[in-house]
């Protein structure tokens, strides 16, 4: 719980930063597009005038000076055009058409968007006469343009920094996890091999010295059980190889097993088709599956009477099985939690059955198990699906 809730502020930690960064980047990119506008629409100020004192230039005026301004724009697109709206002289326009025409009517419709857009210098060519002047439009240069589209080029390298870092999180956070159930489990199994071992010479000891006492073969069979529990853990974290099962009779196996385990108040069901239902199964591991469903089914209806059923069924390609009681429900709120290493609403358990059947059916058998549906007060319904 420690190093889920650890991971979580790690991730709420790095999207706050994630938009801590994009918003100052932002702030400060539209503070500096604003100046350089600025400066730009200064510069085409200056341009103007050069412009306007090129048009009306006589013997004192020193047109070196002149030109080398005009000349000296070669990034800001740049339009002349009279009061009727023709084009007089433009630069750093970009023209792709073929012919002069289209090239004429490209730079036109290109002024009015830049006049449209409130980039018009108004030059006064006589101050007698209103209608003698020239209208100076401009656009934005290559660098502004490009500059305009950092703060979102940052904000998408920011994000995918966010998405790799967390991915890394989950994916060191799944490694653990994967440690932590394979030492867990081998050292289960280790731990169960000796008296298991013992266990298994007291009961001939006894089976010699009383061979007819009824209560044996029943104490061999709880030794049989706790072998194959040792056996269980001793594959995970190996790839056990799957072979073709008969699904009805595992089903049955864990019916058998459960039915006279449980109080009598709870009635097991079993809806099985006709056909057996072939799939690729670890029968050990999948019985553990289905053992682990019911056990929650039990504790689900609280010491009360209630019915377990067991659906199994073949569609096409998969094989369906669903586990369902009439117990408490579980809450919506849990739901997405379920299948968590550690949670659990039990007071007793540590809250790892549910991962280890996920682990068991996903990872093992290429399979998927799911809520299908909970209500509270009406029960609930694991569904598990595996290819045939």
């Amino acid at each position: 719980m420690q190093w889920t809730d650890r991971i979580r502020q790690v991730k709420i930690s790095l999207v706050v930063a994630a938009v801590l960064i994009a918003v100052a980047s932002l702030v400060v990119s539209h503070f500096l597009i604003r100046d350089l506008e600025n400066e730009e629409r200064g510069r085409m100020e200056v341009w103007a005038e050069a412009m306007r004192t090129l048009s009306t230039a006589d013997g004192n005026t020193d047109l070196n000076l002149v030109l080398k301004v005009i000349n000296g724009n070669n990034t800001i697109p740049v339009i002349v055009m009279d009061p009727q709206g023709r084009i007089q002289t433009f630069r750093n326009v970009p023209v792709s058409a073929k012919t002069a025409a289209d090239s004429l009517r490209h730079v036109e419709m290109a002024g009015r968007q830049m006049k449209a857009a409130g980039n018009s210098i108004r030059i006064l060519m006589s101050d007698s006469v209103k209608d003698d002047y020239i209208d100076v439009v401009f656009g934005e240069s290559l660098m502004l343009k490009r500059l305009s589209w950092y703060p979102f080029v940052q904000l998408g390298v920011v994000l995918i920094f966010v998405v790799v870092a967390v991915f890394a999180l989950l994916t060191s956070k799944r490694a653990e996890q994967n440690k932590v159930w394979v030492g867990l489990s081998k050292e289960t199994a280790h731990q169960l091999g000796t008296p298991i071992s013992s266990l298994m010479a007291w009961t001939e000891i006894l089976r010699e010295t009383y061979p007819d006492d009824d209560l044996i073969p029943e104490l061999n069979k709880d030794v049989t059980r706790l072998q194959l529990i040792a056996d269980r853990f001793s594959k995970i974290g190996s790839l056990p190889e799957p072979v073709p099962t008969s699904l009805n009779e595992v089903m049955d196996h864990v019916i058998s097993y459960m039915d006279r385990r449980t109080s009598r108040s709870i009635r097991m069901v079993k809806e099985f088709p006709d056909r057996d239902v072939i799939v690729n199964l670890n029968a050990s591991l999948f019985e553990w599956v289905i053992e682990n469903l019911c056990k929650n089914a039990v504790d689900a209806m609280g010491g009360q009477a209630g019915v377990i059923t067991l659906h199994v069924e073949a569609t096409g390609t998969k094989a369906i099985i669903d586990v369902t009681d009439t117990g408490k429900g579980i809450p919506k709120k849990d739901l997405r939690n379920v299948f968590r290493p550690g949670f659990t609403t039990k007071e007793r358990g540590w809250g790892l059955g549910l991962s280890l059947a996920k682990r068991i059916v996903e990872d093992y058998h290429r399979g998927r198990i799911w809520v299908k549906n909970s209500d509270l007060g009406s029960g609930t319904t694991f569904r598990i699906e595996l290819k045939r």
